[in-house]
């Protein structure tokens, strides 16, 4: 437990994603290395995941690095890979059901964490938890693509009947639900490839500090501007 009273909200989201930018820019600003930055960001990720299981939040995605990340310094290279897998073995000691999400046929996808990439419910698995590490937009559309091909067209077999499973059901993240709010630290006003299909109809939410800077009152201050948004999905 936290320790801290929570605020009271009337409308939740059930699914979170986060992307928790800033952490080079935090470690610049002071006088570290820009691999320093990454450790720092593992602590606020696990008091952001106390106090989302605390609010009866369902399920949590964590963007931890992607392909095209790989393309920096191998020293960042080896420090964001680090601090995935740190995470995650502390979130393997939490109450959660977690899964971690990425292209493992890749040398950058930490060997340690295949393991974890069938969802495996650790305590009472009651926040679902989707970290996706040396993960691709690309990637992940393609196993859309390339497992509902052949179908012929409007997802129909070429039988002409409809088959039950498609392109969402074949993407590499089928498990993953539609995200309905996208918090992002550092300023940044891009997705930067996050979850594609399942962001179509998220709100977003920017906050300016840098992400190891976290506190509780960035994710209130979220879920309060989310509370008044207007939830019509195109309706």
């Amino acid at each position: 437990m936290s320790g801290l009273q929570l605020p009271q909200f009337k409308r939740l989201p059930n699914h979170i994603g986060i992307i928790p930018d800033g952490n080079r820019r935090w470690a610049e600003a002071r006088g570290m290395t820009r691999e320093c930055g990454y450790e720092n960001g593992i602590g606020p990720g696990l008091q952001l995941y106390e106090f989302c299981r605390e609010l009866g939040i369902k399920e949590l995605t964590f963007y931890g690095f992607t392909q095209d990340n790989t393309k920096r310094p191998l020293s960042q290279k080896k420090a964001f890979k680090q601090a995935c897998v740190d995470a995650v073995l502390k979130l393997s000691k939490c109450d959660a059901a977690l899964r971690v999400i990425g292209n493992v046929d890749s040398p950058s996808f930490p060997r340690e964490l295949i393991p974890y990439t069938n969802r495996i419910s650790f305590g009472k698995g009651s926040i679902k938890i989707n970290f996706l590490v040396n993960y691709g937009w690309q990637w992940d559309l393609n196993h859309g693509l390339t497992g509902s091909a052949g179908k012929g067209t409007n997802g129909k077999g070429s039988n002409g009947k409809g088959t039950k499973k498609g392109f969402y059901q074949h993407l590499a993240s089928s498990d993953v639900s539609r995200v309905d709010l996208i918090i992002r630290w550092g300023g940044r006003r891009r997705l930067s490839g996050f979850l594609p299909v399942q962001s179509i109809y998220s709100d977003f939410y920017i906050i300016d500090d840098y992400w190891p800077d976290f506190t509780p009152e960035h994710l209130f201050e979220a879920l309060r501007w989310y509370e008044g948004q207007d939830i019509t999905l195109g309706g």
